[in-house]
Parts: structure tokens; C-alpha cells; sequence
């Protein structure tokens, strides 16, 4: 018996397959192998076609099945996990209207922040749990101002997860976790936040109906299987955003627990069971998978949007042949810590809600062509992206998410000693690295919602620890210095924007 789960991100589609006696990985696979292409039609805009995201998940698919040469049939239940914040349009056929407004897209910040000074901080913070900000919902309001016709034409909204659910399946649903990312769902009502959709002209017949995190929510067509290599009646039975998703992933399920990612974005997220805010909507609140109107399980996740793109930039554009992530972390462990002064700001890649949703933009400070180097470059790099976490944290802190030890996969950034030493030396925080990542915890999730698994211990007894980095203490001076001195060019890039 076997559970498949997809990670649909925006630099790829991963899948998994996992052996649900075991719970162990036969086969896993991702495409495109370079990163799917971002269409940027104006300054602090993206977007991307839906349809490459299913031509790469049936790619990965059939992967994943000459891998692992199992029988299809043998499959019993898939997960899905998908980038988060995106806008997806359909008609009545279920085809698309527009490209999809995806997750660091900043052309709606204006909308949120109106939103919010009309409807009123506090109202929207009470029951969102968020300022409206740019997420799916104020994307929602751009296309009705922007594209009245286009959308007098939607049947449906859709998140991204959403949109492979109805590809998978030929069903169009959603889940309150889903919601509560686009602010749509009322924490004070536990019903949509109609008091936002009515503001925003939002036509409620426009959302799909809701079915629980872990359930059976669709079985897979007999088109979808043919063009798959799968057999029709697979269960869908897990759906998440990637970031609770990733949390998940790690067993962060209950209060106190931290999970962080530094790959495309640079995530912390931690669970809390109260119903608090950030009154600056810096960090956001979201329904966790687990959480329901009985159980509060909320997650608190800080995000950094400019973390693995700065990385890739610098990937491409050093004049080393042959530079891979590899090398650049073996390039970045040549520096000391501080990198001689040469201090990066990740916050490239639109707007940034720890920054008040401001663009403030990348920086490079304080080159000097008589010592530095390629190698300073590559640390400051990754020093930019801890430092900015460990900044984020301390938000965190204000409303109890205080992270002592630290869950994330043996992945993306979390590859490299550079980054992994700065970000517990800085923060404190012990680090445990696993040997899992979204594709693996969609599947999981999969065999919970299909009651393949019967609890989630069961799920995760065989969640393997690869690595554990406690910060030493012995270089915390040095550390902090250097912090600081990143804070004071980030605070004068925020006092100039």
C-alpha cells in the first residue's frame, strides 16, 4: 500500500511515494529541473500559468512510477501541498481566465492597507487575525477593479491546491486553512469573513464549498488518471498550504512547536492554541492543519520572500563556471563571521510583511574591492537571510511564539554550516534537522485523512532526525555584532522608503 503526495511550489512540482507500512520513501521527483519560469509583466508583479504546473506534476508523476515500479493500483490515497496566497480564476468549463496571481505579487498592497483603514484596524484584526494585506483576497479585489469583464466570467476562485484538486478530481473545494490564508475566513464567527467579500465586492457563490484538511475530498477521474499513469478512484485526501504543510511535515502539530524553511521564502512557523495577533501584521496568524472550531490550533508564520531567489541571483551571476548551491556554501565557509562588514538584505522579490509591506528592495552595503570577495559575498548572503529571521523572531516573540528549539528538513539553505551555525548562534535556538520535506508530509497527510494512518504518531514514527546544531555560545559576540550592524542598514533603508 502507498500514498503519493505533491509539493506544487513555484520554482517546481515535487513528488513523492511513500510505503505507508513502512513509512519510508521509494521514489521521489521534481520538475522543471531548473526553476519554473516567474512572468513579471510589470514592477512587483508575478504570475504564473496554472497549466505548467500540471504539465510538471504529470512529469514528476511518471517519475516517480518508473522509480519505484509499483503497481498503480496499489495506491491508495493522495496529499497535496501548494504555494501559498495565489489567485486562481475559472470559468463554468473549469478553465482558466488569467494567469495566476502568485504569492509575492505586491500589486494589491494598496487594496489591503484601504481594506483595513475603512473596515477598521481593530475589527479586521479581531477577526481576521491579519491586516487583509496582499493576500488572496485583495488579489481578488484587483481583478474586480482591473478586470470587471474577466471577472463577470469566474465561476470559482481558487488557491493554488485548490486548482490541482480540480485537476486531479474534476471537483472544485477548498479548506478552512485555505481560507484563512486568502482572509477569508471569520476566527470570531468560525464562518466565511463576509464582512471583507461584501467590502470587496466579492460574490459569495465565487467559493468553493469547504471540505476538512484531512478528508476524503475528491477521487481522481478517469482523465486525470489516464494523463497521470495512475488508476481512477485514488482518494484525494489531504490538502495544505506549503508552509503549515511543512510544519507538518516535521510533527509541528501543538503549541510551542517551531518549524522553519529557507528555501524559495525563508519561513518560521510556530503553533500556538490562542487567538492572538500581531497588531502590526508584520507576522500572520493562520488556521493550522489541525486546528478546528473545538481546537484551537493556530499557525504564527513569519515569511521572507527574497530568500531563494537572492541565493539563485547570486548562483547565476558569479563569474565562477560551474557554481552550484554546493560550492556556493563551501564558497560562503572561506569568510568569517560578519563577512569583513559586507552586509546583504534579502528583501528583493516584492514586498515584505514583516517590513510593513514595504518594498524596500535588496542591498548590498559596503563593498570594498580591496578585501572582499566571492566567498564574502556568498556568507553575507546567508548571514542576510538568518539575520532576517532572527529580526522576524523577535516579533514573534510579542505575541508568545518564543522558539527554543528549531524543526526544519535537511534542505535548501539548512544544507549549509554557514547559514544553519549563524541562525542558532543568533537565536539561540537549538536546530533539528529531518530527513523529510512538503512532497513526503502531503503524502502523510494523505494517509491520515484516508485512515491509512490512525493517528498522527502513527504517521510520524518513522521520522528520521538527521541532525542536531546547538548554538555554542562561544562566538555569540562576534555574531551579535554583526546583527547589529545588518539591523542599522535595514533601518535606513526602512526610514528611506
Amino acid at each position: 500500500m502507498y500514498l503519493l503526495g505533491y509539493d506544487v511550489g513555484s520554482s517546481s512540482v515535487k513528488a513523492s511515494l511513500i510505503n505507508a507500512e513502512s513509512g519510508r520513501a521509494v521514489a521521489s521527483a521534481f520538475y522543471p529541473k531548473k526553476e519554473m519560469k516567474i512572468y513579471a509583466p510589470k514592477p512587483d508583479w508575478a504570475e504564473q500559468d496554472p497549466e505548467q504546473w500540471w504539465t510538471n506534476l504529470i512529469l514528476a508523476t511518471n517519475d516517480v512510477l518508473q522509480s519505484a515500479e509499483i503497481d498503480p493500483s496499489s495506491i491508495t490515497a493522495i496529499g497535496i501541498a501548494y504555494q501559498m496566497h495565489g489567485l486562481v480564476l475559472v470559468d463554468k468549463d473549469h478553465q482558466l481566465l488569467r494567469s495566476s496571481i502568485i504569492w509575492c505579487d505586491s500589486r494589491a498592497v494598496t487594496h489591503g492597507e484601504h481594506a483595513m483603514k475603512t473596515l477598521g484596524e481593530e475589527h479586521c484584526l479581531s477577526h481576521l487575525l491579519n491586516s487583509p494585506g496582499n493576500f488572496t483576497a485583495s488579489k481578488l479585489s484587483w481583478v474586480i477593479m482591473n478586470e470587471p469583464e474577466l471577472y463577470e466570467k469566474a465561476y470559482k476562485f481558487m488557491l493554488p491546491g485548490d486548482y490541482i484538486a480540480m485537476k486531479l478530481t474534476g471537483e472544485i473545494n477548498t479548506t478552512i486553512s485555505g481560507l484563512s490564508e486568502g482572509m477569508m475566513w471569520d476566527f470570531q464567527e468560525n464562518s466565511l469573513a463576509g464582512f471583507l467579500l461584501e467590502y470587496y465586492g466579492i460574490h459569495e457563490h465565487l467559493v468553493p464549498d469547504i471540505v476538512p484538511t484531512f478528508s476524503e475530498q475528491g477521487r481522481l477521474s478517469s482523465a486525470a488518471a489516464e494523463e497521470l499513469g495512475l488508476v481512477p478512484g485514488i482518494q484525494i485526501a489531504y490538502r495544505a498550504g506549503d508552509q503549515p504543510n511543512n510544519a507538518f511535515s516535521l510533527n509541528v502539530l501543538n503549541p510551542g512547536e517551531i518549524a522553519a524553511t529557507a528555501g524559495t521564502s525563508g519561513v518560521v512557523y510556530g503553533v500556538s492554541d490562542e487567538v492572538k495577533y500581531d497588531p502590526m501584521s508584520r507576522v500572520n496568524t493562520f488556521a493550522h492543519v489541525n486546528h478546528s472550531p473545538e481546537l484551537n490550533r493556530l499557525g504564527v508564520l513569519l515569511c521572507i520572500n527574497g530568500t531563494g531567489i537572492q541565493y539563485s541571483w547570486l548562483k547565476q551571476n558569479l563569474s565562477q563556471r560551474e557554481m552550484n548551491y554546493p560550492a556556493l556554501n563551501d564558497l560562503a565557509m572561506e569568510a568569517p563571521i560578519g563577512s569583513e562588514g559586507l552586509i546583504m538584505l534579502p528583501f528583493g522579490n516584492g514586498a515584505e510583511r514583516m517590513l510593513g509591506n514595504r518594498n524596500v528592495g535588496a542591498t548590498v552595503k559596503n563593498i570594498n574591492f580591496n578585501i572582499h570577495s566571492s566567498s564574502h559575498l556568498a556568507r553575507a548572503a546567508q548571514e542576510g537571510v538568518a539575520f532576517s529571521m532572527h529580526y522576524g523572531m523577535e516579533m514573534m516573540k510579542e505575541i508568545g511564539i518564543v522558539p527554543s528549539v528549531i524543526r526544519a528538513g535537511l534542505a535548501n539553505m539548512f544544507l549549509s554550516p554557514v547559514f544553519r551555525d549563524t541562525l542558532a548562534e543568533i537565536s539561540g535556538a537549538t536546530i533539528e534537522l529531518y530527513d523529510t520535506d512538503g512532497s513526503l508530509g502531503a503524502a502523510n497527510g494523505a494517509g491520515i485523512g484516508s485512515g491509512t494512518y490512525g493517528s498522527f504518531q502513527e504517521a510520524f514514527e518513522n521520522l528520521n532526525k538527521m541532525l542536531v546544531v546547538e548554538p555554542s555560545g562561544t562566538k555569540s559576540d562576534q555574531y551579535q555584532e554583526a546583527f547589529e550592524n545588518w539591523t542599522k542598514v535595514l533601518e535606513r533603508c526602512l526610514a528611506n522608503s
